[in-house]
């Protein structure tokens, strides 16, 4: 499997750079979003996600990570980590993988569950008043 490079730097690379270079080589709305600075609730995040780093670095058990913050931009210092993002109802496990760079954790934590139609119930219809209860 061929290393994993965005926009032709690896993710040592990645990881090695500052925020503001990072910025340099993501798309328009995160390079904005990063140069405007980051939120007290994302400040927070970034700094439990270093955390966990230094954490499973020394070989602890690190506390799952939850977080509202679904408009977060997806860091390099995140991958390899399993975020919980609230979708409005329940956290949502979230894995970082490095494909993931550069979106937001809003993004892989859907609010919306897929429509699942069941058999029409008695009286639904006319016609149904002549089909056996069977």
């Amino acid at each position: 499997m061929p290393e994993f490079r965005y926009k032709g730097c690896t993710l040592d690379e990645l990881m090695k750079m500052d925020l503001n270079e990072l910025a340099k080589i993501l798309p328009a709305r995160q390079r904005r979003s990063l140069k405007r600075g980051l939120t007290e609730q994302q400040k927070k995040l970034l700094e439990k996600i270093k955390k966990a780093k230094e954490l499973m670095a020394a070989g602890k058990r690190v506390k799952p990570i939850r977080t509202h913050c679904r408009d977060m931009i997806v860091l390099p210092i995140m991958v390899d980590l399993t975020i919980y993002v609230h979708n409005g109802k329940e956290f949502v496990p979230v894995k970082i993988k490095p494909e993931m760079i550069g979106h937001r954790l809003g993004e892989f934590a859907l609010t919306r569950k897929k429509v699942q139609h069941s058999a029409p119930g008695i009286g639904a219809t006319r016609s149904t008043a002549f089909v056996s209860v069977k």
